[in-house]
């Protein structure tokens, strides 16, 4: 059965910084006529920063469109036309000041299939040397250290749930227990 929806028209309803709301018309596998709302978003990296002490290196970081603070893995947007592991290491260095020696990509995860095309890209980075971090104008954080197995918990006990975080934890914790390609 083909399930694929062919678009018939597209409109740009909202061109912003970096993300583009489009309304398209499209025609379904039954050949009925509908419309999809989405965003286009344009991808961002997960960084687990494994220090030689084992634990992580974590952010807690206030959200506008939720109002709140999260507990975070470090992560950013990936520029026009940067490479991934490039992205990786400049959030990384950005966001907590931490250079690695090691990189390893774990996974895509999409994380909002309903309504947007972004995708999350999961790095290990290990071998971590501290420099100075170099935070984006307008952004403001706090880095700390947390265990995996405290940062398990604190998703059991509601303390983290971002979605980003909860899967990136969730497969450094397969990785490390040797689940790999």
């Amino acid at each position: 059965m083909d399930l694929t929806e062919t678009r018939l028209d597209s409109m740009r309803m909202y061109d912003g910084g970096f993300i583009q709301v489009h309304k398209d018309t499209v025609r379904l596998p039954d050949g009925t006529v509908s419309t999809r709302e989405y965003i286009r978003h344009p991808g961002a990296v997960a960084v687990l920063a494994l220090l030689d002490n084992g634990n992580l290196v974590m952010e807690r970081q206030y959200r506008y469109p939720p109002q709140r603070e999260f507990i975070e893995l470090p992560a950013g947007k990936i520029d026009h036309g940067e490479d991934i592991l490039l992205c990786a290491q400049r959030e990384l260095l950005e966001e907590t000041g931490y250079v690695a020696r090691e990189w390893t990509h774990l996974a895509t995860a999409w994380p909002c299939i309903g309504y947007a095309d972004e995708r999350m890209e999961y790095f290990l980075a290990r071998g971590l040397t501290l420099q100075a971090r170099k935070l984006d104008d307008g952004e403001f954080l706090e880095v700390f250290e947390l265990s995996l197995a405290d940062a398990i918990e604190w998703i059991r006990l509601g303390k983290i749930n971002e979605s980003k975080t909860i899967v990136g934890l969730f497969w450094l914790e397969k990785y490390l227990k040797g689940w790999r390609d």
